[in-house]
């Protein structure tokens, strides 16, 4: 749809002003006749995002509230200050920092799928709106899994920090590393179609063999 939307935008460019409004023999304008033939596309369109929105803000519902926890029940436990026990090593300040920052960009991915559901579908919000809120979710989602990863591997070096068995945070931090690569390998793609559609669609348009989203 967006691409659809596209090429009519550039056509309006290209042609006299008075045609734009200009009705024909059943006396539709341009603007009608598009929207009357776009409408299962338009549908197909609404579809897709909200499958789509659905699925990743529950993804990043379940992240939300695995680091959320995570932050109330820290590695090495607190003494009888409330203070946490392992405050003073650096691994203690990488988790809590990228477990808030998980939290944060699983909130934003969150409130940016939320928006998508409740959007009004009309035609223009194809052309940048939804779009721009799905890339921005889907960055921020990537950016949660990042963080939650790191934070769930410092766990680890911070239980193992006194023992013999450092060999367990560095084989466990190697394995985090996999979904973090499953991820940009099932969603990258989508990102990076959604930024070209938007942003250099308009620079080559007219050009064959476009990859169209949706």
């Amino acid at each position: 749809m967006q691409q659809e939307l596209l090429w009519f935008e550039e056509v309006k460019k290209i042609v006299q002003p008075h045609y734009i409004k200009e009705k024909n023999k059943k006396g539709k304008i341009p603007e009608e006749i598009f929207s009357k033939s776009h409408k299962l596309l338009l549908k197909d369109g609404e579809e897709w995002l909200k499958h789509t929105a659905h699925s990743c803000m529950i993804v990043s519902t379940l992240i939300a509230t695995v680091v959320f926890a995570a932050a109330f029940t820290l590695p090495g436990g607190t003494n009888n200050s409330g203070i946490p026990v392992d405050l003073q090593y650096t691994s203690f300040l990488i988790f809590i920092l990228s477990d808030g920052l998980a939290l944060f960009s699983s909130v934003v991915a969150i409130l940016m799928f939320l928006s998508i559901l409740t959007s009004r579908y009309a035609e223009n919000d194809f052309l940048k709106s939804l779009p721009l809120k799905l890339m921005i979710g889907l960055a921020a989602l990537f950016f949660s899994i990042i963080t939650m990863m790191i934070a769930f591997s410092f766990t680890f070096v911070i239980a193992y920090n006194n023992s013999g068995l450092k060999w367990v945070p560095f084989l466990i931090s190697i394995s985090a590393i996999f979904p973090i690569l499953v991820f940009a390998f099932l969603q990258f793609p989508l990102l990076l179609d959604t930024f070209s559609s938007t942003y250099w669609s308009r620079t080559d348009l007219f050009q064959p063999n476009r990859h169209m989203l949706y």
